[in-house]
């Protein structure tokens, strides 16, 4: 039993080393490439895990070496345009100019059904109001709506907005994010004065803090 937890945890921690140095997206953001690759390590995981009758380094060796092969797809994916073309696909035009592409709904196995559930999905129940619509190489569909349909924006309205910025966290559960202090250009004087005026004089007290995107100081006790 010792030793089917042993493996668990080490096999755990290379998967882990692992997802992170292959990036950051999550299931629905991966590409056709990188989604076979996390499907493969996880059997690959999963197999010594159970049988402890299978060495170790059987499932750790095909793992990194998948991992050799994901880096070295995703760097030729980087570098050439025709390699990110074979690799990850081409975005493909459902709709253009407000015409659907029935050529491109059938190379791709995607119904009219399945185009206005995305549509009405991305907020947009007629397809009449669309102009365009691109299936992604992720399997995303992005929509750009008609002109006269895309929500009002302030330059359209002549209205001079200030910009906003980063939102900046500097307390979490009662402890000071001192990275972001600096960011800031605060230090921790400058924090408990901001709370003092609200009678909270220990940062425990505080479950959350920061800086909105105009700069100006919030908080959530406890």
């Amino acid at each position: 039993m010792l030793i089917v937890i042993v493996r668990s945890i080490i096999l755990y921690i290379v998967v882990l080393i692992v997802m992170r140095i292959m990036g950051k997206r999550q299931i629905g953001q991966l590409q056709p490439f990188e989604l076979v690759i996390t499907i493969i390590i996880s059997e690959l995981a999963a197999v010594p895990m159970q049988n402890t009758g299978i060495p170790l380094l059987y499932g750790i060796i095909p793992i990194v070496i998948l991992m050799i092969a994901h880096i070295i797809l995703s760097f030729a994916s980087l570098k050439s345009l025709k390699a990110r073309a074979v690799i990850c696909g081409k975005p493909s035009i459902l709709i253009d100019h407000g015409i659907v592409r029935t050529d491109e709904l059938a190379k791709l196995y995607f119904n009219i059904d399945d185009l206005l559930e995305q549509l009405r999905v991305k907020g947009y129940p007629d397809i009449q109001d669309v102009e365009f619509a691109i299936l992604e190489t992720k399997g995303q569909l992005s929509v750009i709506p008609k002109s006269m349909k895309r929500p009002v924006t302030p330059k359209d309205m002549n209205l001079n907005i200030e910009q906003e910025r980063l939102p900046i966290t500097l307390i979490i559960d009662g402890k000071v994010v001192r990275e972001n202090l600096k960011i800031a250009k605060l230090n921790e004087n400058d924090i408990r004065k901001n709370l003092n005026n609200s009678d909270i004089s220990d940062f425990k007290q505080v479950l959350f803090a920061g800086l909105d995107s105009s700069g100006k100081f919030f908080f959530q006790k406890k």
